[in-house]
């Protein structure tokens, strides 16, 4: 799809100033704050505030908020953000300026990662008591690459994202994610990883699951990985999710199966002790998704408490009413 000529021409004359393309190349490589950028270009606070603006007001960029900080990314939409692609895909590799910011922008990552490293440590404890209750993480992998498939989904939303495990798991699958967690510490964790395995067509935001910061009917494809045990009504959250589905889109969870480990409660903040299959597949109807596949996994653990994850993949069924018509019509009188 061509581009009108005003919209070339405004695209080239905010992209063209020399700092504001080098903002650009840099979000292009993740999500960054105001300090970040500060940080790189040598530039002061006010100044680079003001090229961001610039390139806000031209749609070149996005903003999202999570506590007192604003972070950055390239924007993944529209014409004059494709436009941009091309023109940092057209400048040198080479070029000294750019690489000198690369090196810099690596010097960033680098400090995210120790932050979120140190934080791993001081709750190392903690999770290695519940990784020895669980399933393994190549057992359940295994099963939500087979549920998930191979054809391609355009969007996915990963809600309570944690780790941003399941965006590294399915980055071959989907064009574009966000993840949502609650902890800003969850998130540098999440930013850290993702800046490891080099995905950046996914992003991390702080938001309510409860209460979703994003428009309806936006995603092919939800995932709610051991979140639901933590939250008091489970299933609001399974309602925001199916309120932010496109139609026939699917909604995938994996939380624990009903057990007796009453402990949990208090040592671990669990607030649900397991979802029996009839209870999900309630909550599921009351929101118009109808169950595809159930899995269960039980720990292969010899002796002691463990705990088995069930998996539940769920469809909207707006689209085969919406093709319902349609298939009325060629059924012979």
């Amino acid at each position: 799809m061509g581009h009108s000529l005003d919209t070339l021409v405004d695209v080239l004359k905010t992209a063209g100033e020399p700092t504001r393309f080098r903002l650009l190349a840099l979000v292009a490589a993740g999500d960054l704050t105001v300090t970040d950028l500060t940080e790189i270009l040598g530039q002061s606070q006010p100044r680079i505030s003001r090229h961001l603006k610039l390139l806000a007001e031209e749609d070149l960029i996005e903003r999202y908020q999570e506590g007192a900080w604003a972070y950055f990314r390239l924007k993944r939409e529209g014409t004059a953000a494709a436009l941009v692609r091309t023109l940092l895909i057209a400048v040198s590799i080479d070029d000294p300026i750019l690489a000198r910011d690369r090196e810099r922008l690596a010097t960033v990552k680098q400090a995210r990662a120790e932050r979120a490293q140190a934080y791993f440590s001081r709750n190392a404890a903690e999770w290695d008591e519940l990784r020895r209750l669980h399933v393994s993480d190549a057992v359940v992998e295994k099963a939500l690459l087979k549920l998930v498939g191979r054809t391609p989904v355009d969007s996915l939303l990963d809600l309570g994202t944690g780790t941003g495990w399941i965006l590294q798991l399915l980055s071959d699958v989907y064009r574009r994610a966000v993840g949502i967690d609650a902890s800003r510490d969850m998130l540098s964790v999440a930013r850290a990883n993702l800046d490891k395995a080099g995905i950046v067509k996914a992003s991390v935001r702080q938001g309510d699951i409860l209460n979703l910061p994003l428009d309806g009917q936006d995603f092919d494809l939800v995932t709610i990985h051991q979140v639901l045990h933590f939250l008091d009504q489970p299933e609001r959250a399974i309602a925001e999710a199916a309120r932010v589905l496109r139609p026939g889109g699917r909604l995938l969870i994996v939380d624990l199966a009903p057990h007796n480990l009453e402990y949990l409660r208090d040592e671990h903040a669990h607030v649900r002790l397991g979802f029996s299959h009839e209870t999900m597949a309630e909550w599921l109807e009351k929101v118009g998704l109808d169950v595809q596949e159930v899995v269960d996994l039980a720990a292969d653990r010899q002796g002691g408490p463990s705990l088995t994850a069930t998996v539940w993949l769920a469809r909207d069924r707006r689209l085969l009413i919406a093709d319902a018509p349609a298939a009325k019509e060629m059924t012979p009188a």
